[in-house]
């Protein structure tokens, strides 16, 4: 099998899911490029999690209601399910549709707009506009809850137009007026959540959307140049027509599964990276009445996506996954998904519960000097457990290579195993020469298998303290 084949499926398989074992990517190059991203794009097609299983060793995730719960379960989700891109694409829309439980203080209801996420993130934009429109989570964290006709509160009118839909403008111009924003906020007056029960003393009854007639401003509204009645659904469908919309979903696109653009609120005066595949997306948007994953196949099958490897700054998300992946760790389900669930936020990415509904930045502003440290510290530990199946798995494959392995070969052999990682000539030659300190590698004795393992362990951590393996 070509090597060029292997590292471009390595590469999909990394960016459309959270990696996968060298196994699984020699399986996908027979299968074939073009045929593997179809698969991906179906995933309904292909069996998920059994989720009855699941919850008979795990009955606190049937309807989990404590935060901590919801992400744990999450983790587990990503690690395991067999539909990556639907995980990978949940991920996506979290940083981009941001709530937190900071404020909405309901972990089920941060765990069902997940699950919105990955079960409606590839399907219909205008589709999922409306979920999210009606999602009480969502109406409660930008206060439409506290928005009436005749006291209107701005705050989801706002964001629906800033951060989940146009953005504020592209090509150096604004895509929408002050007025545009008065107007979206008086359509959705009206849309609200049912009265829940006081927490205490049963707990916390499910929430529901409701709309209100009687609340709801019924007098015409000018929203981007055109005047009517308008109610919310109206917006949606204006908002879902205009050429900033396709270029917004594009760009964003572009930014997680291609390569790290500028920050979010640059993009108005700062033109894509590249302009070519965005004009592609775009089409794809419109061409498709606005299908996520019609924008997606578009994207996967560019030249651009294919050569753009090790172009990524992992987000703390997709750090802890895919090493987790790579040396098989909690595929079953056992006890400290707790703890691990916990890694992304020390790495400074809270799952459910990000900053603000800007999100989190992303690229190069996901490593400091305190996150740095935390990364490299998990990733090395789990890399240097040699007893783990993923990293025996890798030791077994430099093994097989021949009973004598040169200190170069080595090194090019972990390096290709850990997901062909593209390093520095400087890199590479300091991590040649750790291995040159002890010689060629044996594996005829037990000793000398027993000093291979070690030296396997010691170097794969190499590996993953270096500032290469931080890019995905």
């Amino acid at each position: 099998m070509a090597n060029n084949d292997i590292a471009l499926m390595t590469h999909l398989l990394r960016r459309a899911g959270f990696g996968a074992s060298r196994a699984e990517v020699e399986s996908r190059a027979a299968q074939g490029y073009e045929s593997t991203v179809e698969e991906l794009l179906n995933p309904n097609d292909h069996p998920g999690i059994e989720e009855d299983l699941l919850f008979r060793y795990q009955p606190a995730y049937n309807e989990p209601a404590a935060i901590e719960t919801n992400v744990q379960q999450w983790m587990y989700y990503m690690i395991n399910n067999p539909r990556q891109l639907q995980e990978k694409v949940a991920l996506f829309w979290h940083m981009i549709f941001c709530a937190g439980h900071s404020k909405i203080d309901s972990g089920q209801e941060m765990g069902l707009m997940i699950k919105m996420f990955r079960e409606n993130g590839m399907g219909n934009f205008r589709d999922l506009l409306m979920l999210l429109s009606t999602s009480p989570g969502m109406i409660y964290y930008l206060d439409n809850s506290e928005s009436h006709k005749t006291a209107v509160n701005e705050n989801y009118g706002r964001e629906l137009l800033e951060l989940f839909s146009m953005g504020v403008g592209k090509d150096e111009e604004f895509n929408y007026s002050e007025d545009d924003v008065k107007a979206c906020a008086r359509a959705f007056t009206g849309w609200n959540i049912a009265p829940s029960y006081p927490p205490f003393p049963y707990g916390r009854s499910a929430w529901e959307f409701r709309f209100d007639p009687a609340d709801h401003d019924e007098s015409d509204k000018t929203f981007l140049g055109q005047t009517g009645n308008w109610n919310g659904e109206d917006i949606l469908d204006m908002v879902c027509g205009q050429p900033a919309t396709a270029r917004f979903v594009a760009r964003h696109l572009y930014n997680y599964f291609v390569a790290d653009e500028v920050p979010v609120p640059s993009w108005r005066q700062t033109p894509p990276k590249d302009p070519e595949l965005i004009e592609a997306l775009e089409a794809a948007y419109f061409e498709s009445n606005y299908d996520i994953t019609a924008m997606l196949r578009v994207l996967f099958n560019s030249e651009s996506f294919k050569n753009a490897r090790y172009t990524k700054v992992k987000n703390p998300a997709e750090m802890v996954v895919s090493t987790l992946r790579l040396v098989g760790d909690h595929q079953d389900i056992k006890p400290g998904l707790f703890e691990i669930s916990q890694e992304p936020k020390y790495m400074g990415m809270d799952l459910m519960n990000p900053p603000t509904v800007e999100g989190w930045h992303t690229g190069h502003e996901w490593i400091d000097s305190g996150t740095l440290v935390e990364r490299i510290n998990f990733a090395s530990d789990y890399l240097g457990q040699t007893n783990l199946p993923g990293v025996k798995g890798i030791v077994d494959r430099l093994m097989s290579e021949g009973e004598t392995i040169s200190p170069k070969q080595f090194v090019d052999g972990c390096l290709d195993l850990v997901g062909q990682l593209q390093v520095t000539d400087e890199t590479y030659g300091e991590l040649v020469s750790h291995a040159e300190r002890e010689g060629d590698l044996t594996h005829k004795s037990d000793t000398e298998q027993q000093d291979f393992v070690r030296r396997s362990g010691e170097m794969l951590q190499m590996i993953a303290a270096t500032s290469e393996y931080q890019f995905g």
